[in-house]
């Protein structure tokens, strides 16, 4: 479908304050993940460039509303444009010589319209936006020489049915892409420009209050890796993978372990997030045997004062460490609960300091000192809504066993590179607890990696109404 569809530019004017700021801790973040990831091309400034930086954007999709003109859409993104600097940076080096973000007073951006032939189904373009979205997810930036924005409008029989955009995540992060598609992109921004830009973030970040928040985060993250083995699931014993490849990718759905989860969160009156984290703990726990799940997680940093509405990348991994052994899942819940109150305090810091606590505590202790385990929460629209129907209490345990049927596992192929053994991101789906899976294959069978998906919803549904389920880990058990 792709090769039938017709495209074409409108050039989109802007202009907003100018700035030049050194990058914020969560640019920083980025670019060092990346790194650490093997994209070759998206490091640290190289050969006078910040390379090619790919795959890595925020965006998705968002249906246009009945009536929307090319104009409409041309008129609202110069506001959105002009009113967030994030969108206008460029990156570059200052009068030192240091990376730095460099922002535009003004320019111009090119609006994609994309024209479907009126023959194709409607259900169809859907199909064509997310294609769209992902592959110009995966397109290289030029962030030396380009925008971090891209956006395109479907036109189909003659009406304008959705728009995507892609947002590279040097300049925002998820919870800020959402502000834009349902604040600025939607039309339901305030007349007033922004109280903050990211260009404000990265000269707070320069403040001796928040170097000693970086501080304490730093002994934070020394209490956490200090005591941890080499690997989080040791060293690779399966050298061909699945077949044949290392890194996999799957996804995980299951709508019988959301109603369990809403139930556990209404009967301990716990945020889902956490009764999530330590039910994922559980299950990693009873297939590996690893009774302390040292994970990294992602902190919402919008909760400081002064960040709530501030378009810029604020999201920044933090470390928990969860006990998953001789106790119930209750137990582990509440432990959890107490484990991400420092994890959310201290997850707001400088990377590059970061980077220097490894090194020293590697010299120290003769191995890597990093957590290969991520488990991140990704519901920004469909958590509200569970939130509220767990504090509503009206799961059964009938319900929740008419869903098992619909649980789903698949393997959806490979990816090239990962930094870690274990990844888990819960995403966006209504009424379904649903994970995308990257796992190294070198670590893990892929029997054990199925049988930990599963076990997620096992432990959910054994805990839903039984205060007492046991965690059942014994410490040092060997995988099945």
């Amino acid at each position: 479908m792709l090769e039938r569809a017709s495209q074409d530019q409108i050039i989109v004017p802007f202009a907003g304050p100018a700035g030049t700021a050194p990058l914020t801790w969560g640019q920083k973040a980025i670019l060092l993940r990346m790194r650490d990831a093997g994209w070759r091309e998206s490091g640290w400034r190289r050969e006078g460039t910040f390379g090619r930086l790919a795959a890595l954007s925020a965006g998705f999709y968002t249906a246009e509303p009945e009536g929307t003109t090319v104009n409409d859409v041309a008129a609202q993104i110069s506001d959105m444009m002009g009113r967030h600097a994030a969108l206008r940076l460029r990156l570059g080096t200052d009068s030192r010589g240091r990376p730095c973000q460099l922002v535009s007073g003004s320019g111009e951006i090119a609006l994609t319209i994309v024209t479907i032939p009126d023959a194709e189904d409607p259900a169809e373009v859907t199909k064509y936006a997310n294609e769209l979205w992902f592959s110009r997810m995966f397109a290289p930036v030029d962030l030396d020489r380009d925008l971090p924005v891209q956006i395109a409008l479907i036109r189909h029989r003659g009406v304008i049915r959705c728009r995507v955009w892609n947002i590279h995540n040097i300049a925002v992060d998820g919870e800020a892409a959402t502000l834009l598609a349902f604040g600025d992109m939607a039309g339901r921004r305030p007349a007033e420009p922004a109280v903050a830009s990211i260009l404000d973030v990265a000269r707070r970040e320069q403040t001796p209050a928040l170097r000693r928040a970086s501080d304490r985060a730093m002994r934070h993250w020394e209490t956490n890796l200090r005591p941890i083995p080499p690997l989080t699931f040791g060293q690779p014993a399966h050298p061909e993978g699945r077949l044949g490849e290392r890194y996999w990718h799957g996804e995980f759905s299951s709508p019988a372990a959301h109603l369990a989860i809403l139930a556990i969160a209404g009967r301990t009156r716990t945020d889902t997030s956490r009764v999530l984290l330590a039910i994922i703990a559980i299950a990693i726990g009873r297939v590996t045997g690893v009774s302390q799940v040292a994970t990294r997680i992602f902190v919402n940093n919008r909760f400081r004062p002064g960040y709530a509405e501030i378009i810029a990348p604020l999201n920044q991994a933090s470390v928990v460490t969860i006990d998953v052994a001789d106790a119930t899942v209750d137990e582990v819940i509440a432990r959890t609960r107490r484990a991400m109150l420092p994890a959310g305090l201290y997850g707001y810091y400088d990377p590059e300091q970061l980077q220097e606590l490894r090194a020293r505590l590697d010299a120290e202790r003769g191995y890597p000192a990093w957590v290969t385990c991520v488990i991140s929460d990704g519901r920004l629209r469909t958590k509200p809504t569970a939130q509220a129907a767990a504090r509503g209490g009206q799961v059964t345990m009938e319900q929740i066993r008419r869903k098992l049927p619909e649980t789903t596992m698949s393997w959806n192929g490979t990816i090239d590179v990962s930094p870690d053994q274990a990844r888990f991101t819960v995403d966006n789906r209504p009424e379904t607890i649903f994970i995308n899976l990257i796992f190294d294959m070198t670590c893990f069978t892929e029997r054990q990696v199925e049988a930990l998906a599963y076990g997620i919803e096992a432990v959910a549904v054994a805990a839903a109404f039984d205060p007492a389920a046991p965690a059942a880990v014994a410490a040092g058990a060997a995988p099945a």
